[in-house]
């Protein structure tokens, strides 16, 4: 007899519908699965067929052959065991299959036939529902991510003979619900850290400002204690609030990855800090069965690589495509996976090994130590940073000093208003962000008279810049100009700009 379910694969970061087929005929006794499986895939032959006995099905002495289609799609993972147990007992007749039309079954068995949590559940719901399915079960564990995505009847079960009593219609259970506004109205109440914590640095904090205004990418150079690391935290809280949208989009990175925690969507923009050690396929992503790395966590929010020069240099090279494309392509044999990428890149170092060049005060290294710890960083890397900044050392008196610093929620306030310029300027533009621009669209957003075009051009030549610095400056200066709620970019904006670039001349041009 054959019989037909349904569960899904993982492709990227978007589900795959794949059938379950089972025939049980006439035969030698052999338990076969094909459509190009995975080891964990295959693997699932055993696990079901122990915790079918388990349960107290038995299997009858005939040929059971289980296809998982399309055939050409290579299948991963443990997801599949609970669809291939259920195909199975429809075929044998313990189930209608009428029941299973229009329903998505994702769990991994234990051999006592308990079901257990599996990763990318909110993906796989996320495509069965636009794809009209009505109903999914799903682990027991895995019911309020599946729920989150809102017209789909998402059920949760603990063992194989549950979801069997659910299927028959003998367990009346309730679907999963989650009230997602309520998530969002609860998330919105105050922050841990704040901008208010950190004393003096007004510099920093208009750089970061402008950075956060237009998705710009910033490095900050100072001496060790100065609060590089102390700003870079605090960037997340002046960032607009999550929409549904971008939510939805982040969870489902993050369920891939297993990254994804009980309330099943993530509410707060990312904050990744990767430890200097990190490989390339962590960063990036990739390995034998690809995931996303900490480039994609990081999507819609910050990546911090903190000690900059300390990471290898082959490693923070890939970097250089990802932060144009805005999306991290793995090609391998079978397919090829694409994860998005956009994030912003906060950046911090020290100016030398010791920390405190130019101050020869405290610093004792020679010139060639110091140019050969900041050719750590190449030029055309260097060239993607829109901004870059100097952290000073505080004094007694800064710190010691009473006045009130701005908060976090003020600075937000700012930045929302230059983001919701740019999303009504380039309204139909397929562009979110002054960092999106591209030079065909800079000439046609960031236009200027001829006395600022001339200041653009000593600087230009003075600097020494390369034409992607160039448009750099015209991207900083449109921000810069967003946050002064002006359609026009001034020569005030620009001289702004143009400063943004001299602290690279400064180190990098001796």
């Amino acid at each position: 007899m054959f019989s037909k379910a349904y569960s899904a694969a993982i492709h990227g970061i978007d589900g795959l519908i794949v059938s379950v087929e089972a025939d049980v005929s006439d035969g030698l006794p052999i338990f076969d699965m094909v459509g190009f499986l995975g080891s964990e895939v295959k693997e699932a032959r055993e696990r079901v067929k122990i915790a079918l006995k388990n349960s107290g099905f038995r299997l009858p002495a005939k040929r059971i052959t289980v296809n998982l289609s399309p055939a050409d799609i290579r299948k991963e993972g443990t997801a599949f065991d609970l669809p291939v147990a259920i195909a199975i007992l429809t075929a044998l007749g313990y189930l209608p299959e009428e029941n299973l039309k229009d329903v998505l079954i994702i769990g991994e068995l234990s051999l006592n036939g308990s079901i257990r949590k599996v990763n990318g559940v909110l993906p796989l719901v996320y495509s069965a529902q636009q794809q009209g399915f009505t109903k999914c079960i799903v682990p027991k564990e895995n019911a309020k991510e599946g729920a989150v995505v809102g017209k789909i009847e998402t059920y949760g079960v603990s063992t194989l003979l549950e979801a069997v009593a659910l299927l028959r219609g003998e367990h009346a259970a309730a679907p999963e619900y989650v009230d997602v506004d309520a998530l969002f109205q609860n998330n919105k109440q105050e922050e841990s850290i704040d901008f208010m914590d950190v004393a003096g640095q007004k510099a920093a904090k208009r750089a970061i400002e402008i950075a956060v205004s237009g998705m710009h990418n910033i490095l900050m150079i100072g001496p060790p204690g100065s609060g590089k690391t102390m700003l870079a935290r605090r960037i997340p809280t002046i960032m607009p609030e999550l929409s549904f949208e971008e939510s939805m989009e982040i969870s489902k990175i993050y369920s891939i990855a297993g990254l994804l925690d009980q309330q099943g969507l993530i509410l707060k923009r990312p904050f990744r800090s990767p430890h200097h050690t990190i490989t390339t396929s962590a960063l990036v992503g990739g390995g034998h069965t690809p995931r996303p790395g900490e480039i994609s966590l990081a999507h819609q929010g910050v990546l911090f690589l903190d000690e900059l020069p300390e990471f290898q240099m082959n490693t923070i090279e890939v970097l250089r495509q990802p932060l144009e494309d805005k999306v991290v392509t793995i090609a391998r044999l079978q397919a090829t996976y694409r994860y998005p990428a956009g994030f912003m890149v906060v950046a911090a170092m020290n100016p030398c090994n010791c920390g405190y060049y130019p101050d020869r005060n405290k610093c004792s290294c020679s010139v060639n130590q110091v140019k050969r710890y900041l050719s750590r960083i190449s030029q055309p890397l260097l060239d993607r940073f829109d901004i870059c900044i100097e952290t000073l050392q505080m004094n007694y008196k800064e710190l010691e000093a009473k006045t009130q610093e701005e908060t976090s929620e003020e600075i937000r306030k700012r930045v929302s208003i230059a983001r919701d310029m740019q999303l009504r300027r380039y309204q139909g533009q397929n562009i979110y962000f002054n960092s999106q621009l591209t030079p065909r669209t800079i000439k046609k957003f960031c236009k200027l008279n001829p006395k600022d075009r001339q200041l653009l051009e000593q600087a230009f030549i003075k600097m020494n810049l390369s034409a992607r610095a160039y448009h750099r400056i015209l991207k900083v200066a449109r921000t810069i100009a967003d946050l002064d709620q002006s359609e026009k970019i001034k020569s005030r904006h620009i001289s702004e700009a143009i400063c943004y670039r001299s602290l690279d001349q400064k180190y990098w041009g001796e």
